[in-house]
């Protein structure tokens, strides 16, 4: 297994949660699959929705971490507007080998000085 990250975008998803938590498991869960073992870890990386969308891709993250161990499996939900927060969500995440299974959320200016 390569020390590296796979970083997969999830694209594509309808707006209605259950609709998207159908097409999250139905088109990108195999293609997630299929990343497990070519990396140390693998990176989700999830547009922003309402809170109707938290559990099932809470859910789906800690599962896919389960079954990807040792791999480590995460998400990280950005905007396009912060593409440098979420950069530096993925790399926080490749560099932290003690966190598998988790959400990280990124919104702002990812910290930077106005």
């Amino acid at each position: 297994m390569s020390e590296g990250g796979v970083v997969l975008e999830a694209t594509g998803l309808p707006s209605a949660p259950l609709d998207a938590a159908a097409h999250f498991h139905a088109e990108l869960v195999p293609t997630i699959r299929r990343s497990f073992g070519k990396a140390a870890n693998v990176v989700i990386v999830l547009r922003l929705a309402d809170h109707a969308h938290d559990a099932w891709r809470l859910a789906a993250i800690q599962e896919l971490a389960r079954e990807a161990a040792p791999c480590r499996v995460n998400a990280v939900v950005g905007s396009a507007g912060d593409p440098d927060g979420t950069g530096e969500a993925i790399a926080f995440l490749h560099d932290s080998p003690g966190i598998t299974g988790q959400i990280l959320k990124v919104g702002g200016k990812s910290g930077a000085v106005a």
